[in-house]
């Protein structure tokens, strides 16, 4: 933990916009080096221009190869493509853009210009698609250029094929294997690239697509905003200058709502934000460090809910009063909550309702499903692992500690197979309206009821090497049979849900659990734990999991 996490950012801490634009463009990577190729994480690939990681020539390999995976899959129908506020998401927009019209693809870009978040364009594509099936039109995908919730200096793009979420493994395995051949063998022109011939003089092959009107007007479908308007409900929301900018205001038109939007709008070096944990601007609303400056706002004004979104919109932060509610509390409330007030869904074979989560989320999400009934899927860390579940409308709900989620319409109906953090944010709200009690106050009866578990994440700086090893631990690299003075009842390296591997380690005992593995997307490792035997076991339980893997990994 940095001695500065939860401070305001300073001038040192900004990024020069500028540099980035000239290392975008005039850095060229070196295709022997790992951390200079293509490598799709979690979600998309992922770097800065300043680490020579991403690049006009990643960006221009990428999207030759989604060109010809999408040929070779046999998609034909439009790609939605959009961006969020990073600012490499410009650039790198306009050579995607490039690129894919050369190779013949038609676009749909964002109405005017504007920035897209993540559910709005997983939306359109399953709407697209829908009426693209019954008519015999050609099917849609999108990309998103986006690094989340990374910092400033990052960017970002990820490929959703035609079901809307996040590609699979085999999929984007494809992509990141041709693109980097493409990197190897040096096609990338950079001197024609960067007279980029603007989309609208490529008649017939760009279309301009109002992802925020469609998205907007069809919220009614998954949330109850009548019953949000009614209540008279003062809330507030916080896209932390984000593509939900703007969006937040337009909801609170459309709908009548007692909503403001708030924060500064638009900054890409992201100036008023607060520190993370390591010292880092991070667009992390599950992050307390990382929103302090919005729990600060929330503390001058009124508000019931204030509510906060990262960069591309996918994450939800929920905050009570001036308190974050941890995600992992709300993923439990929100289960509570619409497996009691969703009398549309229910399963086409009689079975129970499936709810989703994955393999580091709480304990508490597993009694409250059993409570109801309902079947527990337990997947890895990554949404894409969501999406067949969404997709079929098995799935009425699913969502994962880093405070991603998405669910059924009241229908029972797909609405995003990708995370959506516009629409958990109004699921708070409704839960506050309908039933005269915060997502809080709600968690508070759940542990009256199931327990008290104590949970906490440890992210901890990796080298590329370290991350290779911690992949490569089997059970039998755990040398001891106890973990924080309780016998070991479980070690996985894969889900139960699907029996995909996890990517790491899950450790469990009768009254803990720890899990290990390295993140996706950033070089970081990750050591969650959980204990419902209190905060000092966690401390135990964390201290010494974090032995477990220094003696693994020598």
């Amino acid at each position: 933990m940095s001695e500065r996490a939860g401070n305001y950012a300073t001038e040192a801490d900004l990024v020069d916009l500028d540099e980035l634009e000239s290392a975008y463009f005039k850095l060229r990577p070196d295709p022997t080096l790992p951390a200079q190729r293509v490598s799709f994480g979690t979600s998309g690939h992922r770097g800065s221009s300043l680490s020579r990681s991403f690049n006009e020539a990643h960006i221009v390999a990428i999207s030759q190869a989604i060109a010809e995976y999408r040929a070779a899959q046999g998609i034909t129908g439009p790609l939605f493509i959009g961006i969020d506020t990073h600012f490499l998401s410009g650039p790198a927009f306009a050579s995607a853009g490039q690129t894919l019209i050369t190779a013949g693809v038609n676009l749909r870009i964002s109405a005017g210009g504007s920035f897209t978040p993540t559910p709005a364009l997983s939306h359109a594509v399953l709407k697209y698609n829908e009426v693209a099936r019954l008519t015999g039109l050609g099917l849609a995908d999108g990309v998103l250029i986006t690094p989340s919730h990374n910092p400033p200096a990052d960017g970002g793009i990820k490929y959703n094929p035609p079901h809307g979420g996040p590609a699979d493994t085999t999929a984007t395995k494809w992509i990141e294997q041709r693109a980097n051949q493409l990197l190897a063998a040096g096609v990338v022109d950079h001197a024609s690239l960067r007279e980029i011939v603007p989309f609208a003089e490529k008649t017939g092959t760009v279309t301009q697509h109002d992802y925020a009107a469609e998205y907007i007007a069809d919220l009614k479908h998954v949330i109850d905003m009548t019953a949000i308007r009614s209540s008279g409900l003062r809330f507030a929301a916080h896209p932390l200058g984000g593509a939900a900018t703007g969006y937040w205001q337009a909801i609170a038109e459309t709908y009548e709502l007692n909503l403001t939007e708030i924060g500064p709008g638009i900054d890409q070096q992201w100036s008023f934000m607060t520190l993370d944990w390591d010292g880092k601007i991070r667009m992390d609303p599950s992050s307390l460090n990382a929103v302090k400056a919005v729990v600060d706002s929330a503390s001058h004004a009124d508000y019931t809910l204030t509510l906060a979104n990262d960069a591309d919109a996918d994450r939800h932060g929920i905050i009570v009063g001036t308190e974050l509610l941890n995600p992992n509390h709300f993923l439990a409330v929100a289960i509570d909550y619409l497996l009691t007030h969703r009398k549309g869904w229910h399963s086409a074979t009689g079975a129970p309702l499936t709810v989703g989560k994955t393999v580091v989320s709480s304990g508490m999400i597993d009694r409250v499903v059993a409570a109801h009934g309902a079947t527990l899927e337990e997947v890895p860390v990554g949404f894409k692992w969501f999406v067949p579940g969404l997709s079929a409308g098995t799935t009425v709900f699913c969502g994962e500690e880093s405070a991603g989620a998405s669910m059924l319409t009241f229908e029972g109906a797909p609405w995003s197979t990708d995370k959506d953090g516009i629409v958990l944010c109004l699921l708070a709200a409704e839960i506050t309206a309908v039933t005269g009690k915060t997502p809080a106050q709600h968690y508070q009866e759940l542990t009256e009821r199931f327990g008290s578990p104590a949970y906490g994440r440890i992210d901890a700086p990796a080298t590329a090497e370290q991350k290779s090893k911690l992949l490569a631990l089997s059970a039998a690299d755990i040398k001891t049979a106890t973990l924080a003075g309780e016998s070991i009842t479980e070690i996985l390296t894969h889900a139960p849900g699907n029996g995909a591997p996890i990517g790491g380690l899950v450790i469990k005992t009768a009254d803990a659990w720890a899990a290990i593995r390295p993140s996706g997307t950033e070089a970081v490792m990750k050591i969650y734990a959980e204990s419902f035997a209190g905060a000092e076991h966690l401390k135990r339980v964390q201290k010494e999991a974090q032995e477990l893997l220094a003696s693994a990994l020598s």
